[in-house]
């Protein structure tokens, strides 16, 4: 390890140059472990941690927006497009080109894969030259939380056997192999950060848990749990056992526990930048607005911001009439907020799927959990006593309303209501708490849209313009991004075989990852 730690260190300055959030020198002034000026180490380190940390919710901003913004956050039901140029390159309407879709695999140097393995590769050299392993453990799981994006979008993908300076020109795991690979890796982490407990803490390196062990425990738990509930239809038997795990081993139960990577205190926020700061190119979707008007839903000021009428009116997604933008709601997001990655209300939900859907063990019962869940959230973002919203069990999602009437759509979208019913069957059980999950996990685009094709919930409305040559189900949606053209150049062989023997299907918007697969949709 000391031999490929020599070997990086010689390019740290190209894995600066790679990372876009890695300007916030001024709080670099000692060794982070010891007493002294700083040194290349120190300074490759510190860097280093940013970088990896930067590719959960990428800090690039160009990258942001096709990931977060252009992919999970529109085909998860959050945003429309706000930009009349895209019209032609709508991810929502299944006609996206190549360089739309390439991005959480393969774009540039600076793209995810490079960016954390490189880096990666930096700080288990200096964890290993220092003797301080917390470093490369906190960094270990950060490259899960970001992969596990990177898999989700795609099926399987290059990932065991990618070497150290990030190459993916390497064969493919299958995505049943990926996740086994995960769970390996968390675990792994989660006995590193117990061996750390009296480890020197370097708060500089660390914008979510100032290399806290204890917090990181419960995020990867946390994670370990998101991830086991992904894979609940694949493989339940293994599924229930990791769920179980990480309740046993403590998950996130409290908001200060988050895991937020709060570096954007002074602006910089990269889904603030790719929405509201490139001129509302993403808006708020019809789906998430129609849901949370039908609820009167108290967190919609902090979602979004008003229409010129004064009220909340999305966009809708995949449109084939330009909208008149001026006259719906735009995004509430701020540029000093930091990136979610995980919330305790999302965990909370996760348990009272396990427990309603599932019968797992989860310490609680599912009511209890939804409920929380709820609080959880309205607390998150400052909205006080979520009692008369729990127990409302009357209100359901509005009708859609197009102020401008370019893109109108006149069926109902869902009638789940808000109210916890122990008597109901287990399908709107799942509704219930998907839908209250997904209004919760606002901004994480990639969770919904997962969720959304794990679950078929929450119901959305159909895109306006299904540009896919009828090889995407409007009332489906996309299930999964093609793979980047240049592999099909780059490394061809391995690709191949992927599609061949892991995919399932034609390297397509249609065909449904591993974990896909709830019998029914």
């Amino acid at each position: 390890m000391k031999a490929i730690f020599n070997k990086f260190i010689a390019c740290s300055m190209a894995a600066l140059a790679m990372s876009a959030c890695t300007g916030d020198f001024e709080n670099i002034n000692a060794n982070q472990y010891q007493p002294g000026s700083l040194d290349a180490d120190n300074y490759a380190l510190t860097s280093s941690m940013y970088a990896v940390f930067g590719r959960v919710i990428p800090s690039d901003v160009n990258m942001t927006q096709f990931t977060d913004c252009l992919l999970g956050g529109t085909v998860g039901g959050y945003f429309a497009d706000g930009n009349q140029g895209f019209r032609d390159n709508q991810i929502a309407a299944f006609n996206s080109n190549n360089g739309w879709t390439r991005v959480f695999m393969e774009a540039n140097p600076n793209s995810i894969i490079p960016t954390v393995y490189v880096n990666l590769a930096i700080i288990e050299g200096y964890s290993e030259t220092s003797g301080n392993m917390l470093p490369a453990h906190i960094a270990r799981l950060v490259k899960v939380a970001a992969m596990h994006r990177v898999t989700d979008c795609y099926g399987p993908i290059p990932y065991s056997k990618i070497g150290f300076d990030g190459s993916i020109l390497t064969p493919y795991d299958s995505q049943e192999e990926v996740y086994n690979k995960f769970f390996e890796e968390i675990d792994e982490c989660i006995a590193g950060f117990y061996e750390c407990m009296d480890n020197v803490r370097a708060p500089l390196i660390d914008d979510v848990y100032q290399t806290d062990p204890v917090k990181w425990i419960k995020f990867a738990n946390s994670l370990k749990l998101r991830l086991a509930m992904r894979i609940s239809y694949a493989n339940p038997t293994l599924a229930q056992k990791k769920a179980e795990e990480a309740i046993a081993g403590g998950v996130i139960e409290s908001n200060a526990d988050n895991a937020i990577y709060d570096h954007y205190k002074t602006g910089g926020n990269p889904i603030y930048g790719a929405t509201i700061g490139y001129n509302n190119d993403s808006r708020p979707a019809a789906d998430i607005v129609c849901y949370m008007n039908g609820y009167n839903d108290p967190r919609r000021a902090a979602y979004f911001s008003q229409a010129p009428d004064g009220s909340y009116i999305g966009v809708r997604r995949g449109w084939r009439v330009v909208p008149s933008f001026g006259l719906y709601s735009g995004l509430g997001i701020k540029a000093t907020d930091g990136s979610i990655w995980m919330t305790a209300a999302e965990v909370s939900f996760l348990r009272a799927e396990a427990v309603a859907v599932f019968g797992w063990n989860m310490g609680g019962t599912a009511e209890q959990f939804y409920n929380n869940g709820i609080q959880l959230s309205f607390n998150q973002y400052g909205c006080g006593d979520a009692t008369d919203y729990i127990n409302d069990s009357t209100s359901q999602p509005e009708l859609y309303s197009c102020p401008d009437n370019s893109n109108p759509y006149n069926g109902t979208i869902s009638t789940i209501t808000i109210k916890w019913d122990e008597n109901a069957s287990k399908e709107v059980k799942q509704e219930r708490i998907i839908t209250q999950k997904w209004i919760a996990n606002m901004y994480l685009g990639n969770e919904a849209w997962a969720d959304y094709r794990r679950t078929g919930y929450p119901k959305l409305i159909p895109p306006a313009m299904n540009a896919s040559g009828g090889i995407v189900d409007s009332n489906k949606g996309a299930q999964r991004m093609p793979y980047p053209q240049e592999e099909y150049t780059n490394n061809s062989v391995n690709i191949h075989y992927a599609v061949d023997n892991y995919l399932g299907g034609p390297d397509n918007m249609a065909t449904k990852v591993w974990w896909a697969c709830k019998p029914g949709i």
